[in-house]
C-alpha cells in the first residue's frame, strides 16, 4: 500500500462517480472522503481540511459554484485547490470556475488518468 500522498474531498451526487474517483485516487496513494451535496461538500471542507476537492457543479441543495463561492471567500478554506468535474461541459462552464477560483476543470465523462495528472499537476 503507497504512503498516503494527500486527502482528497470527492464531491459528487452520483454515487457511481464518486466510486469510480475513489478507487482511481486510493490505487494512487490518496486519502478520499466524498460529499453528495452542496451542504455535505462545504460542511466537510471546513471539518476535514483537505489538500484537494474534486467539484461537480449539479449537486442537490447548493450548486458547485455556490461551493466555490462559500469556500474561496472564507479564510480557513479559501487556500484549498478546487478541481471542477462535471457533466455540464461548455466554454461557459470552465470560464465561470476558473473565474471561481477553480484550478483545474475536466468535463464528464472523463478519463481517470487525465483526472490523476490533473490531479498531481494541481497538488504539485
Amino acid at each position: 500500500m503507497p504512503t498516503l500522498k494527500a486527502k482528497i474531498l470527492v464531491a459528487d451526487d452520483d454515487p457511481a462517480i464518486q466510486e469510480l474517483i475513489r478507487l482511481n485516487l486510493e490505487v494512487q496513494g490518496y486519502e478520499v472522503i466524498v460529499a453528495s451535496n452542496g451542504v455535505e461538500t462545504v460542511r466537510k471542507a471546513f471539518s476535514e481540511r483537505p489538500n484537494l476537492i474534486i467539484l461537480d457543479i449539479l449537486m442537490p441543495e447548493i450548486d458547485g459554484y455556490e461551493v466555490m463561492k462559500v469556500l474561496k471567500s472564507s479564510e480557513e478554506t479559501s487556500s484549498i485547490p478546487i478541481i471542477v468535474l462535471t457533466a455540464y461541459a461548455s466554454d461557459a462552464g470552465a470560464l465561470i470556475s476558473w473565474a471561481e477560483g477553480a484550478e483545474g476543470y475536466l468535463a464528464k465523462p472523463f478519463n481517470p488518468d487525465e483526472l490523476i495528472m490533473l490531479v498531481e499537476r494541481v497538488l504539485g
